[in-house]
């Protein structure tokens, strides 16, 4: 035989009809490999921007853009999405809220225990530590650095 008769065997050898169905098989794996990650985009899109935003109708409509522009709609929620969770922002509001309460409500920590304490308690009441002085004349509490009274001059 010669070279062309070798190559025609190879050529014949892989125009058999379980090549093409090998071939076949592939690249309609690979279509539906891609169909699947793009719908998991769709899925994944509508998630994050329900978890994001308060309405049905915005998670929705990204979801929508994700199944229109594939890609490229993800590439586009991920630059337009709000920054934050709902959830974080809701918690955030809750904290700034307990933190002024806290600050309008005359209390602080024990320097010793870390107990919730009244500015104007002269001990502890749970680990007994002196936190202020009284006044020896008016019995206002104060500092324990001070050496004069601000509320009715009285030295200390």
């Amino acid at each position: 035989m010669d070279l062309f008769g070798y190559i025609n065997d190879i050529v014949a050898f892989f125009q058999r009809p379980i090549w093409r169905n090998l071939i076949y098989g592939f690249v309609y794996g690979f279509i539906f490999i891609l169909i699947v990650v793009w719908l998991a985009f769709v899925y994944w899109t509508y998630r994050d921007s329900k978890l994001r935003s308060e309405s049905v109708v915005s998670a929705v409509f990204w979801a929508l853009v994700v199944l229109v522009l594939n890609f490229l709609g993800l590439i586009i929620y991920l630059i337009l999405r709000p920054p934050e969770f709902i959830d974080d922002v809701i918690e955030r509001d809750l904290e700034i809220e307990r933190m002024q309460t806290l600050l309008d409500s005359k209390q602080s920590n024990c320097p010793a225990c870390r107990s919730l304490i009244k500015d104007d308690f002269l001990i502890c009441p749970y680990c007994r530590k002196k936190l202020r002085n009284s006044c020896i004349n008016c019995g206002k509490p104060l500092s324990l650095n001070w050496k004069v009274c601000p509320y009715c001059r009285t030295t200390q």
